[in-house]
């Protein structure tokens, strides 16, 4: 009874593990990785959703404001079985697209604006962060595994 309900629940189910690099450039179109996928026992993974998202903030203290915004996802919709105590890795090409802000485009246009836009960047505290996010779906299970990982891009 104790191992069906470990199972359903995904304790000592499969783990999910992304494997990419820490940092790309803003030109690249594509990101290259490896989900890795370990069990303790053996399990079968039907699909993984994996995700590039960019969370973008401005603003200071009560006045912040923060949007995502999913800049690139796939799906792999293949049977993968996951044999007990095996690590199993899958390579993966995630496309995506980063979006410009139109202060961004102002800055890459014009050279004589560079300096007052990333001016009005600090002012208003602009930050972007960049992670990617992986997640399984195991048959048998009510809660994936799940995996996310910051990624910088320059």
């Amino acid at each position: 009874m104790l191992r069906k309900v470990k199972k359903w629940l995904g304790i000592e189910g499969v783990k999910l593990e992304l494997l990419i690099p820490e940092e790309i450039s803003r030109d690249t179109k594509v990101l290259n990785g490896k989900i890795r996928l370990y069990s303790m026992n053996a399990q079968t993974v039907s699909q993984i959703v994996i995700k590039f998202v960019e969370r973008y903030s401005r603003g200071r203290k009560s006045e912040k404001m923060t949007d995502e915004y999913q800049l690139g996802e796939i799906s792999l919709v293949e049977l993968v079985e996951v044999p007990a105590d095996e690590a199993v890795e899958i390579d993966f090409k995630l496309p995506f697209a980063i979006v410009k802000s139109e202060m961004d485009e102002l800055q890459d246009k014009n050279l004589l604006m560079n300096g007052i836009v990333k001016a009005a960047k600090w002012m208003n505290n602009v930050e972007s962060e960049f992670r990617v996010e992986a997640e399984a779906d195991v048959r048998g299970t009510a809660l994936n595994p799940f995996d996310k990982k910051a990624v910088v891009v320059k």
